[in-house]
């Protein structure tokens, strides 16, 4: 349906629950159009055709953000990093281009920016290239997901003040699926400790090699957040009741935005109306699960190397 519609050196990159593995019946699809090459005076009319198209496929177009259903350039998303230009628009999705995103058709555009973006933030990391650490954490990556998820937070707030409709639902979606990106950024930056064979990434100098860690760093980000949840709770130290507390509280929140009365319900909840409703009582309980018997458990009781990281770049 899309394919042909996508011009040379852009793609189609969906977000969201489709990119996550996580589509439902009340999903919309969150999209951009990504380019990553000389800009034509006809992209504008690319976009208009790519709305009518989805539309005609009765596919729920994306909120009222303005972060996507429109053309996006690479250049603000690789160049921009830091500093007053790295608005919270461009951010937003430079770091869920990173860790929620899929290439839907044409995918070049969408691979190359990616490694791109990776190389920028392994290039610019000192501290990863050349100290003495015993630790492998890029940590100018880590900071830079660290406060995209702090400003997911924040506006939340600013929200809260500017638009009254909604509140409920978003409330209980910054608790499971927004915390469950950050996680999973948070995981990625460690995958180096966790996941890889250090010595495969050591060049001859005896110091990490830029081209082996954007390597391994590209495969990281191509997994699923729920993917890279699972792949920690594999290892030895995570008791089997922590991966229960995460992964069924999370499949029940996707079973409560799958069922469309429950989803209108607190769509349409008023803040003065969130002690009467049952349906936020039980959401909030599995938020509460995922958190305290869950996310904190992996991260800070159970598996010691998972804590010292979480410890030492997590937090301070």
């Amino acid at each position: 349906m899309l394919a042909s519609a996508v011009p040379q050196d852009t793609s189609f990159v969906a977000f969201g629950s489709l990119a996550r593995g996580e589509l439902t019946s009340g999903s919309d699809l969150d999209w951009t159009l990504l380019l990553d090459g000389p800009t034509d005076k006809d992209h504008h009319k690319v976009v208009k055709n790519l709305y009518t198209r989805l539309e005609d496929a009765s596919v729920k177009a994306p909120g009222p953000s303005g972060v996507f259903g429109s053309m996006v350039s690479s250049y603000p998303i690789l160049h921009q990093i830091g500093g007053q230009d790295d608005t919270n628009r461009n951010t937003t999705q430079r770091i869920l281009l990173l860790l929620e995103s899929t290439a839907i058709g044409r995918s070049e555009a969408h691979e190359r920016v990616l490694r791109l973006v990776i190389e920028r933030y392994v290039e610019d990391d000192r501290g990863l290239l050349y100290s003495r650490a015993t630790n492998l954490v890029p940590r100018v990556l880590l900071n830079d997901i660290a406060r995209y998820w702090r400003t997911v937070t924040i506006d939340f707030v600013d929200k809260q003040k500017h638009r009254s409709d909604g509140w409920a639902l978003r409330n209980v979606k910054l608790r499971l699926s927004r915390k469950l990106i950050y996680i999973s950024g948070l995981l990625t930056c460690f995958s180096l400790e966790l996941h890889a064979d250090k010595a495969t990434l050591i060049g001859a100098d005896d110091r990490p090699d830029p081209a082996r860690l954007v390597d391994f760093m590209l495969g990281r980000v191509r997994c699923r957040p729920l993917d890279t949840l699972a792949a920690v709770c594999l290892r030895p130290g995570v008791q089997p009741a922590t991966a229960r507390a995460l992964f069924d509280s999370y499949d029940a929140f996707l079973g409560v935005l799958d069922d469309a009365d429950r989803r209108d319900h607190l769509r349409g909840l008023s803040v003065d109306d969130l002690g009467k409703s049952e349906v936020f009582r039980d959401v909030s309980r599995l938020a509460r699960r995922f958190q305290d018997d869950g996310v904190h458990r992996l991260f800070f009781e159970e598996d010691a190397a998972l804590r010292d990281l979480i410890t030492r770049y997590g937090v301070f």
